[in-house]
C-alpha cells in the first residue's frame, strides 16, 4: 500500500499546479467607461487603454478592453446603465471617467460591493470607494490658463469665462482654479463666468455667439475648459472678425482643430493634458490591483501650456499629435 502521506503531497502538490495555471490562463476583462467617444479626448483615452493591454499581454498578463461610453457626454443616465451592465457581466474591473460627480457615485458603490475594482480617471467622484483617481491636477491647469491670459493682457482687461457643464468636477475644478487666480489681479475683471458651452460643438458654439453678441465689444481675453467649447469659441470669434488676437483666447485641449487653431494664430494657448498616459494608467491601475500590488490612491498625469513658440518642441509634439493610428486599428 502506498504511503498515505506521499499521497496527499502529491495531490496537493498537483492542486497547487493547478490554482497556478489557472492564474496564468486568467484573462483580466477590463470595461473602460470615458464621458462620451466623440471628441479626441476620448480616442487618446481609448489609445493609451490598448497600449496598456498591449504591453501587459507581451508581458504575459492576459487583458481585454471593452471600451464603451455615451456618444453625447450629457448622457448620464446611459453611463450609469452603462456601468450596472458591465457589473451583470461580471466584468473583472472597470475604469470609468464620470459623467457626474454625484449621480456616478451609487453605480460605482454598487460595483465595489459585487467585488469589481473601479479605477476613476479624468474627473474625480464624490466617494472614497474606487480604489485610484487618476487625472490631471485639473485646478493646477484653470491656475495655468488664468496665469498665461494674464500676462498675453499685461495684467488688466475684462475677461470671460465660458464653463462647461453643471457636474462635471473636471472642467469644475479647472474654472475654480481660473477664477481663484484671477482674485490676485485686481485689474482683471470677470465680466461674465455663468455661461456653458454644453457638450457638444454646435451647443458650444451657440453659447459663445450669445457671449459675444453681448460682451464682444468690451471683452480682452476669454477662457475655455474643454475641446468643444474652445472650439466653439474660436469659430464665433472667426465669424466677427475677432480671432487672430484681437480677443485673446486660452483654451484646454489638444484637439486636431484646437492644434490647427493655435498655429494659425485664432487661440493664444492651450492647457493641455495626456489623455493617452491617463487611459494607459488607468487600465495599468486595475490590473494591478487585482493581481494584489498595492496602488496610489491618487495619480497625476500632468498637465501643460502649448503655444505656438514652443509647439514644435519634441515632447509637445507627442501631446498634441498623440499616436492614436498605432494603438486604435
Amino acid at each position: 500500500m502506498k504511503n498515505p502521506l506521499c499521497l496527499l503531497a502529491l495531490l496537493l502538490c498537483g492542486l497547487t499546479f493547478g490554482l497556478k495555471a489557472s492564474a496564468e490562463d486568467k484573462t483580466y476583462k477590463i470595461a473602460v467607461i470615458p464621458k462620451g467617444t466623440t471628441h479626441e479626448f476620448w480616442k487618446s483615452i481609448h489609445a493609451g487603454a490598448n497600449m496598456a493591454q498591449r504591453e501587459l499581454t507581451e508581458k504575459g498578463v492576459k487583458v481585454e478592453v471593452i471600451w464603451k461610453g455615451p456618444l453625447r457626454e450629457d448622457d448620464r443616465d446611459q453611463q450609469i446603465q452603462m456601468v450596472e451592465n458591465f457589473m451583470t457581466r461580471h466584468v473583472d474591473g472597470i475604469v470609468l471617467a464620470p459623467l457626474d460627480s454625484q449621480a456616478l457615485v451609487a453605480p460605482v458603490v454598487n460595483a465595489v460591493k459585487a467585488k469589481i475594482p473601479v479605477v476613476v480617471i479624468d474627473s474625480d467622484l464624490k466617494s472614497d470607494k474606487q480604489i485610484s483617481f487618476v487625472a490631471t491636477d485639473n485646478y493646477k491647469g484653470g491656475t495655468m490658463g488664468a496665469e498665461h491670459l494674464v500676462k498675453l493682457l499685461g495684467g488688466k482687461g475684462n475677461v470671460i469665462l465660458l464653463r462647461y457643464a453643471v457636474g462635471s468636477a473636471s472642467t469644475e475644478a479647472r474654472e475654480t482654479g481660473f477664477l481663484d487666480t484671477l482674485k490676485k489681479h485686481p485689474d482683471i475683471k470677470i465680466i461674465s463666468s455663468d455661461q456653458y458651452a454644453g457638450a457638444t460643438r454646435e451647443t458650444s458654439y451657440q453659447a459663445s455667439q450669445n457671449l459675444l453678441n453681448r460682451y464682444a465689444r468690451e471683452a480682452n481675453g476669454i477662457f475655455c475648459p474643454n475641446e468643444n467649447a474652445t472650439v466653439g469659441m474660436a469659430k464665433a470669434l472667426r465669424d466677427i472678425g475677432k480671432a487672430g488676437g484681437k480677443i485673446k483666447l486660452v483654451g484646454f485641449d489638444s484637439g486636431t482643430q484646437s492644434v490647427l487653431d493655435l498655429k494659425k494664430g485664432d487661440l493664444q494657448g492651450l492647457i493641455v493634458q495626456n489623455p493617452v498616459r491617463m487611459g494607459y494608467l488607468g487600465v495599468m491601475t486595475v490590473v494591478k490591483h487585482l493581481r494584489g500590488e498595492a496602488v496610489e490612491k491618487r495619480i497625476d498625469t500632468g498637465v501643460s501650456l502649448v503655444t505656438q513658440e514652443n509647439m514644435d518642441q519634441p515632447e509637445i509634439k507627442d501631446l498634441i499629435n498623440p499616436p492614436l493610428d498605432k494603438y486604435l486599428n
